[in-house]
């Protein structure tokens, strides 16, 4: 599909195709000197750097899913500074409260004696917040953190308190202890562009991290963005055309996915619920990201389905005959995707 096709059929046609393109292009080579920079400190997890800074580029917000010590914090913190965004880290416990991460009102007083309160605001009024081991957090807490991620604010003592732009959450979720744990609601992960399994990293990778990590200097991770540029970023991905036939295999994919009106057997015998409208929404604004991020004007089906599973896995759900069966989410999603390959 040439750039002009793309911005007919996105219904872009306003756009200037070679304007549009040269910005495309400015920002992948940009983006790619990003890659590299966090590739130098993060070693072997080139997939998961990449499916963060799609949801990044998208504007929203992700969760990471992996055993300790796979490199998850240091990955949000090494993305802050590459990014140049400002970054604050939650641990999550069961006795956090909601004021632990939004903040409070004091009441202060003048010299004069007069009394009035003052909001001291907490760890969330940040761009970048890392929210550790986020299922460790009380529900209370949790929907303190859902209203954040959703409307860019806060709401304390009956006032809203709006939050720093760009703002992004980056949670971690350890899939083994399950001790002492709050699991998410579907509403907040909902709310999560995409579900990151962070895995082991190969060999040749683990090995340079040996070596890189355990010497007299560690490689220090450089800033190559600003907020001003992340935003700059997140609104061309939008201004991105694309396809009709993108459009039309989105709607196919999500829309198969729910037991009420699916032609798929599998799905109707199998899945207790499905993926909302706000799949189809982070569905396509990732694959606009994925294709700026790779320096490309418009999204391919090869974007849509290798986004598919980041994208949908937290949004669905199996019953209990599934898991009877050994079904998995991966083998539903994969069934999903077929007629698109």
């Amino acid at each position: 599909m040439t750039a002009t096709d793309a911005m007919r059929q996105g219904g872009a046609g306003v756009e200037n195709p070679a304007q549009l393109l040269a910005e495309v292009e400015t920002l992948g080579g940009r983006l790619s000197m990003v890659r590299d920079r966090i590739g130098r400190v993060i070693f072997g997890q080139r997939d998961v750097v990449d499916l963060t800074l799609i949801t990044l580029l998208a504007g929203g917000h992700v969760l990471l899913i992996g055993v300790p010590g796979l490199a998850k914090t240091k990955l949000v913190e090494t993305l802050g500074i590459v990014l140049g965004l400002d970054d604050k880290r939650v641990q999550c416990t069961p006795d956090l409260m909601p004021a632990d991460i939004l903040g409070s009102e004091v009441l202060e007083e003048d010299e004069t004696g007069r009394r009035s309160f003052r909001f001291i605001p907490g760890p969330v009024f940040c761009q970048l917040l890392m929210a550790d081991e986020i299922n460790r957090a009380s529900p209370r807490t949790q929907s303190a953190l859902l209203q954040a991620m959703q409307e860019r604010r806060v709401s304390v003592a009956g006032h809203y308190h709006p939050l720093p732009q760009p703002f992004h959450v980056l949670a971690t979720q350890n899939p083994l202890e399950q001790e002492g744990t709050y699991p998410l609601p579907e509403a907040q992960l909902d709310r999560f562009l995409m579900q990151v399994d962070v895995t082991y990293p190969d060999h040749d990778a683990e090995r340079r991290m040996l070596v890189a990590t355990t010497g007299i200097e560690d490689e220090a991770a450089v800033a190559v963005l600003n907020p001003t540029d992340l935003m700059a970023a997140q609104r061309l991905v939008r201004r991105i055309p694309v396809g009709e036939s993108v459009v039309e295999g989105i709607l196919d994919l999500v829309r198969s996915g729910r037991p009420e009106t699916s032609e798929l057997e599998e799905v109707r015998t199998h899945v207790a619920w499905g993926p909302g409208p706000r799949a189809s929404q982070a569905l396509m604004l990732a694959a606009r990201a994925r294709a700026v991020l790779d320096g490309r004007l418009s999204p391919s089906l090869d974007d849509v389905l290798a986004l598919a599973k980041p994208v949908l896995k937290h949004r669905m759900a199996l019953n209990f005959a599934a898991r009877a069966d050994g079904i998995t989410l991966d083998d539903v999603i994969d069934r999903l995707c077929a007629p698109l390959r």
